[in-house]
């Protein structure tokens, strides 16, 4: 049985899916472009678990860069600054599952952003 896709999202780096949502949990398919990257930011009212299902890049939590893959799993806590970037030749696909107290997109504070986001 498939999952059905609650919401599709296109943003300028990709797109992302989500497949739940409720008041404890949201989980996430997010796929970034061929060099595509999010913002460096973080979130004042949730922390967030990465599983990277396909392709490669590099993760940064709190400054610190990490090359990850296929099978990585990030942790990034509450108000940790991060961002992930694909390096690859591929789509970059991960689950992102955030827990916290609430799931809203208005709780992203960007610190950088590629595509003048703010």
């Amino acid at each position: 049985m498939r999952n059905k896709v609650i919401d599709d999202t296109i943003r300028p780096w990709g797109r992302f899916y989500i497949l739940n949502d409720n008041k404890f949990y949201k989980i996430k398919r997010i796929e970034i472009n061929v060099k595509g990257r999010l913002s460096y930011q973080y979130h004042l009212k949730r922390s967030e678990t990465w599983i990277i299902i396909k392709g490669r890049g590099i993760v940064t939590v709190e400054g610190k860069n990490k090359d990850i893959g296929k099978g990585d799993t990030i942790v990034i806590p509450k108000k940790s600054k991060h961002r992930i970037e694909n390096t690859g030749k591929d789509k970059l696909v991960l689950i992102e599952v955030q827990t916290g107290t609430y799931f809203g997109e208005d709780d992203i504070v960007r610190l950088e952003d590629d595509y003048n986001r703010k």
